[in-house]
């Protein structure tokens, strides 16, 4: 526990130098919601392998959790840049993260996306056409479909400036996401994993936590507020 206690410190005190962070969350930031991860103990693609269905719980029957709301915390605290997701749930925004602070890497299952100038826009009922005269189809983007090209352009471009990179429930072997971290440290910036499971740059990050989410990352941000508020 001592040794948590520690890197906690550490993970706030890199928070509080930080001039440029980042953050890279994945499902597994989801999961302390009720939401199934993928590659987890009974993740969709690991229950799938086995030859099960997954288990359906419907995005609307989830609220964020302690894990999105401490992400929230380092947005007020004007510390967090930007928020990079692999996610499609909704919960980010939710939860109150700035719209223009979020790139949805897969989309959003609350959002429909214009074919021809790809304005994102909220579902509704009857809504097929956007203000353009472009078709409006549903913002998840399918495996083998390109990623929303303004978002990836974005994200890419908020790794190569950060000076801290913080990984939050991603395996990191989805590409081209699983790029982003590799540019954040070939830039020079420090790199935090917090995820259950092994990832691809576990020996190249300079922290590492395999403990659930909501028992680092809001101890983390509340040490960060401390830090902040001794230094007023």
């Amino acid at each position: 526990m001592r040794d948590l206690e520690k890197r906690i410190e550490q993970f706030a005190q890199w928070m509080f130098e930080a001039k440029y962070l980042v953050v890279f969350t994945g499902a597994g930031i989801s999961t302390e919601s009720g939401l199934p991860d993928f590659r987890g103990p009974d993740g969709i693609w690991t229950r799938q392998a086995k030859g099960f269905s997954p288990k359906p719980r419907p995005f609307s029957s989830v609220e964020p959790n302690a894990g999105h709301r401490a992400i929230v915390e380092l947005q007020n605290l004007g510390k967090m840049r930007y928020l990079i997701s692999q996610n499609v749930d909704n919960l980010h925004l939710r939860s109150g993260i700035r719209p223009d602070l979020l790139a949805e890497l897969h989309g959003n299952t609350n959002k429909l996306r214009c074919q021809r100038c790809q304005t994102q826009v909220g579902k509704s009922p009857g809504l097929e056409i956007c203000s353009c005269g472009g078709r409006l189809v549903s913002s998840v983007v399918n495996f083998g479909d390109p990623l929303p090209k303004k978002e990836l352009e974005n994200s890419f471009r908020h790794s190569q400036q950060c000076d801290l990179f913080i990984v939050v429930g991603s395996s990191l072997v989805v590409s081209p996401a699983n790029e982003m971290p590799r540019v954040a440290l070939e830039s020079g910036a420090r790199l935090v994993i917090i995820n259950q499971g092994e990832t691809p740059l576990d020996e190249n990050c300079h922290l590492r936590f395999e403990e659930k989410i909501g028992e680092v990352l809001p101890a983390a941000v509340e040490t960060l507020r401390e830090l902040i508020k001794n230094s007023q």
